[in-house]
């Protein structure tokens, strides 16, 4: 590969990391989403934890890779230190930050608490997308 492919490929990649952003969350907001017919996908997080950044570091990768995910998806992060006492925290009984969790209608599809693995964040991506597309 020549240098200038390269420099032109990593800008792309940077160029691309904003739009992995996902949405901040608000009360009322995952509501919205659900009524709107959307398969939600909540990460429970905080700036401080590794845990959280390590899975932030697998989710963007994944919607780098897939940008079906990102067309999908709604994807929402609640910010523990503001949000970990809510009222949606405490209706989904969310037991701590680095918490995943995919929502479609009035149903819970699936959840991870505090795993970091590539494979198990993919998969519950994967059900994710599987919703919103069926």
């Amino acid at each position: 590969m020549k240098r200038r492919d390269f420099l032109a490929g990593s800008a792309a990649v940077l160029a691309a990391g904003p739009a992995l952003a996902a949405t901040a969350y608000t009360p009322g907001l995952v509501t919205e989403e659900l009524q709107a017919g959307k398969t939600v996908f909540l990460d429970f997080k905080a700036s401080w934890c590794t845990t959280c950044a390590a899975q932030e570091r697998v989710l963007n990768a994944l919607k780098a890779e897939n940008p079906a995910y990102e067309q999908a998806i709604s994807f929402i992060e609640v910010d523990w230190d503001t949000y970990g006492n809510s009222e949606l925290a405490r209706s989904l009984n969310i037991p701590r930050r680095s918490t995943l969790v995919v929502l479609k209608g009035d149903r819970e599809l699936g959840r991870i608490v505090a795993g970091t693995g590539r494979d198990q964040i993919k998969a519950l991506m994967d059900t994710a997308l599987q919703a919103a597309t069926a």
